[in-house]
């Protein structure tokens, strides 16, 4: 067997083809958004494929996936202490409308029973940056954010690769402002379906993501209530421009290079 990982519609998957008839087929996953990666798979002429998966809802996971009868069996999930009940949360996966008429995929999760009346705290983050795809993983130490009625989405704007290497080109250089004007669109759709509004909207993101966080709350002061910015890269051109830093030349392919 032939196992191809790729990402379709904004979402990871895992092609199965059988090298010998050459058929084809994918591994179903029950959630609408999720992150998937491939696992230790030593032995080549193997019908087993063990793979990783998480995603907001589920916990870090291991599973052996038996590519002759497509039954799939869970190896190992990594314990959440506490009372960790999953049938409590929801996630989906929705679409905003960018500037320029791209749709731009949003994850989200929040607990059973809120309300889209405009009245919940949302925490909206992102990055868009190296062609890297914000995975919508687990994470317990949001647990207490959800549990509180808090409402988390992730923008998973240009400059990432969510949607191919185009998602990221359209992202970066002379195009950077997609990044921004992606997130300020996803911002601006959750408060239009009343999942938030935004006295109750606050964003988050780091290093290349806090670059964006001190980008879109200049343009759009108003739209948020809360800005959180960990180690947030915004003073690009200074640092770019000194040449004595390791990472300087490694910046100009993804910025531009303000030395020519």
């Amino acid at each position: 067997y032939l196992v191809i990982y790729e990402r379709k519609g904004g979402l990871p998957k895992a092609r199965i083809r059988n090298i010998s008839t050459g058929e084809e087929h994918y591994i179903s996953f029950p959630e609408p958004t999720y992150a998937l990666s491939e696992g230790f798979n030593p032995e080549f002429n193997s019908s087993i494929l063990r793979f990783n998966y998480t995603s907001l809802i589920t916990p870090q996971s291991v599973f052996d996936y038996d590519m002759e009868t497509f039954q799939r069996q869970l190896k190992k999930e990594t314990e959440v202490l506490g009372g960790y009940d999953r049938t409590q949360y929801k996630s989906e996966w929705i679409m905003a409308t960018a500037q320029d008429g791209i749709q731009i995929p949003i994850s989200i999760v929040y607990k059973q029973g809120i309300q889209k009346d405009g009245k919940n705290p949302l925490f909206l983050t992102g990055y868009g940056a190296y062609g890297i795809s914000y995975p919508a993983s687990f994470s317990s130490n949001r647990l207490s954010l959800l549990e509180r009625g808090v409402v988390f989405a992730i923008a998973h704007i240009r400059g990432g690769a969510e949607m191919g290497r185009k998602w990221y080109e359209d992202g970066k250089l002379l195009h950077k402002k997609n990044t921004f004007t992606d997130f300020i669109a996803c911002a601006e759709y959750l408060i239009e379906q009343k999942w938030t509004s935004s006295d109750r909207l606050v964003i988050s993101g780091g290093s290349a993501g806090g670059l964006l966080m001190g980008a879109v709350v200049n343009q759009r002061p108003e739209l948020f209530k809360l800005v959180i910015a960990h180690v947030p890269f915004v003073d690009a051109v200074t640092t770019i421009l000194d040449t004595s830093l390791p990472l300087s030349a490694m910046e100009w392919d993804e910025w531009g290079n303000p030395l020519e």
